[in-house]
């Protein structure tokens, strides 16, 4: 199937892309200087990004997580609001997965808005499942997280 975008490595280039999507999709905010230090500072950091093979915005969306010992956890992930439902968010999750199933991870953890239907069904379509919940653990609002875990076989 084509997909008019590419999933590549983030780079420092992409940083201002990423930090405008961040804020136009409700994700707790890290900024700039955050992920330019997961970026140059974590060697366990797994940051990729959706990039736009045509017209517009050069990043449509991005992934942020790490790999600690066996897990994968998913810090941000997010399409640019003009380019959502259509794939982005569910390839970076795939490719962010794969690049963690080579470091020898055995379960992914994320948490995510309990408002936030669409990415939720997204999860579970690829076998993640509901295991707790994080009171007010977002701001702007103030929201409760859902976390949900994916084993891998």
């Amino acid at each position: 199937m084509f997909r008019p975008y590419s999933i590549e490595p983030m780079r420092e280039r992409d940083l201002m892309d990423v930090v405008e999507i961040e804020e136009n999709s409700g994700l707790n905010r890290w900024g700039y200087d955050a992920y330019r230090r997961e970026l140059f500072t974590n060697q366990n950091s797994i940051m990729i990004v959706a990039r736009n093979l045509f017209m517009g915005p050069s990043v449509i969306g991005f992934f942020a997580g790490w790999t600690v010992e066996d897990e994968l956890h998913v810090n941000n992930v997010a399409a640019h609001r003009d380019y959502r439902r259509v794939g982005i968010g569910r390839s970076l999750m795939e490719a962010a997965i794969d690049e963690a199933r080579g470091r020898g991870v055995a379960q992914v953890l994320l948490e995510v808005r309990a408002s936030n239907e669409s990415a939720q069904q997204m999860y579970r379509n690829l076998g993640f499942s509901f295991v707790g919940r994080r009171r007010d653990y977002y701001r702007l609002p103030t929201e409760d997280a859902l976390v949900m875990k994916l084993k891998m076989g």
